[in-house]
């Protein structure tokens, strides 16, 4: 980043952001699709923090007390983020509202920071001002509840920025910065992170083909993009590979999700779900500002002498997201690998947004460089800054407030009874009929049986009895649960309902139950480590050119 970077840009940014989300600061929960969901997760991984888990994995409250293996596969940075402002006194409704504030002022800043690279400080600011005000970014907001959709996509701008800096100069310290980013974006949505990676990996083609000399800068490239993926390893490889053991996460229909043309054109507004009778569905408009932007860079592009070519990239990736969101395109998502992986074709709007707030950059430092008088500059810049906040105007608040505490939803079974997921997502696929079970229980052979509970994950168990004992756990069967005495480790097995069962030799004894780390994860935890070792090298070198010029 420059040195002389205005302060007052950047105020202006945070003025925009803080007032597209000025309906949170109202008190109570707005209704959400997952927002409710979402408070029992920040519950239960503060829980797990709180009890010593570094990386939390299990939600021990979900599946009627039995737990599940939520966190294993859901992205954990809202939920870190959650944990720190209930530490710093916000209740859990609170921190839900807090990750979509925090998220917006670093999306309009790092969306700054990478239209500047091409449009300086102006250009910046415009594009951030779109990208705040983007209605898919609302729908997110106050209707679909999605925290890991909104930090990934004001993480994204900022990868894109230090990618676009390494490519130009070099430097290691955007080795380290691109890396980190886009551990940040794949910590925030594993769905909108795959989506990013590959739009990011057609962008960087366009600047080699414009490099006259790209071959040097490759492996610093190369090096960010496995960084960063080795920076996420914790959480991408466990719940890539071991998504075996959940059931659920491909119940999606997506035939069914397919916005309609006519959808993606024209304003509307609902608070429904996707799918189904299209009265009162959820909107999947681009919005009026963005396809101006489009429309207006059409018109100028062929007058344009610099960056063709990425413009050209931009301004045809928008059509290709476009066509890849109608129904027209089907035979492409069922038959190229991974498309299916982002579920509902309407999550390109995401691109979208981004894509078109480049643009909004791209118009303004056209017109700013055309030979036409000041006073209609000014003109077309302040209808530029004010259009997209008036036209979004109804969409950026909440149809009313749900004035509840976190005991409401911490305490009521029907939202911890399950999974904390539609469809009981995240299940395991040894849960059947789930038998209420308040503790471990004898259900073969007699004896006395007393059970410890250290931690939600950490068990010491003392048996006696004449006779080998079976005994069912009040636990959900899991990798990772492990049962051993002092001498030796003990099987376990999922009875017919799913939850832990095994077996205890006769006599006094004492074992421990524990939840550990299964090689996969601990294939991943290391592979985090190792890249925080190296990222940490990296920056104690220094910010040296890594690439000769």
């Amino acid at each position: 980043m420059r040195g002389n970077t205005p302060f007052k840009y950047i105020m202006v940014i945070l003025i925009a952001s803080i007032f597209s989300v000025r309906a949170l600061f109202h008190s109570g929960l707005p209704p959400t699709h997952d927002g409710e969901y979402h408070v029992i997760r920040f519950y239960e991984f503060y829980k797990a923090l709180d009890e010593g888990a570094i990386y939390p994995r299990w939600a021990s409250d979900l599946n009627l007390g039995m737990g599940a293996p939520l966190f294993n596969y859901v992205y954990p940075l809202p939920n870190y983020f959650s944990a720190l402002a209930h530490l710093l006194g916000a209740s859990f409704i609170d921190a839900f509202k807090l990750n979509f504030i925090g998220a917006t002022i670093v999306g309009g800043v790092s969306m700054y920071f990478f239209s500047r690279l091409y449009f300086k400080e102006i250009g910046g600011v415009l594009s951030s001002i779109f990208y705040i005000f983007a209605p898919y970014r609302f729908l997110d907001i106050y209707i679909r509840g999605s925290v890991g959709e909104v930090w990934a996509l004001s993480f994204f701008p900022a990868f894109m920025w230090a990618i676009t800096k390494l490519f130009q100069e070099g430097k290691s310290v955007y080795v380290g910065l691109s890396a980190v980013f886009l551990a940040l974006v794949i910590f925030s949505h594993n769905i909108l992170a795959l989506m990013f990676f590959l739009f990011s990996l057609f962008y960087l083609f366009v600047l080699i083909f414009k490099s006259k000399n790209p071959k040097p800068r490759l492996p610093s490239i190369l090096l960010s993009y496995a960084l960063g993926l080795g920076l996420s390893g914790i959480f991408w490889i466990p719940a890539l590979l071991e998504k075996k053991y959940v059931r659920g996460l491909d119940v999606f229909d997506l035939k069914g999700n397919f916005p309609e043309i006519f959808q993606l054109l024209i304003p509307s507004w609902g608070s429904g779900f996707s799918g189904g009778n299209l009265a009162g569905q959820m909107s999947f408009q681009i919005g009026l500002a963005n396809l101006l932007i489009i429309f207006i860079s059409l018109l100028i592009f062929f007058k344009l002498r610099k960056m063709r070519r990425e413009i050209i990239f931009f301004l045809t990736s928008f059509f290709i997201v476009f066509f890849l969101m109608t129904k027209t395109s089907l035979f492409i998502w069922e038959n190229i690998p991974l498309f299916n992986y982002f579920q509902f074709p309407w999550r390109l709007l995401s691109l979208e947004i981004f894509i078109t707030a480049v643009l909004a950059g791209f118009v303004w430092r056209t017109v700013s460089e055309a030979k036409i008088k000041g006073r209609i500059k000014t003109f077309v810049l302040l209808v530029l800054l004010f259009l997209p906040a008036f036209l979004t105007l109804d969409y950026s608040k909440p149809a009313y407030y749900h004035q509840r505490d976190d005991s409401y939803y911490i305490n009521r079974p029907n939202f911890i009874s399950g999974t904390n997921s539609p469809g009981n997502l995240f299940n395991t696929v040894w849960a059947k009929e789930i038998e209420k079970i308040n503790d471990f229980r004898i259900v073969e052979g007699e004896g006395a049986l007393n059970v410890y509970k250290n931690s939600s994950t950490n068990y010491e168990i003392k048996s006696k009895s004449e006779d080998k004992l079976i005994v069912l756990t009040n636990l959900m069967h899991f990798p990772g649960w492990s049962l051993k005495s002092e001498e030796e480790t003990m099987k376990i097995r999922p009875s017919k309902n799913g939850q832990i069962e095994f077996e205890l030799p006769k006599g006094e004894n004492v074992f421990y139950l524990k939840l550990k780390n299964t090689n996969i994860q601990n294939i991943g935890a290391f592979l985090t480590a190792l890249s925080i070792i190296f990222l940490a090298f990296i920056s104690i070198k220094g910010n040296y050119t890594i690439i000769k010029r």
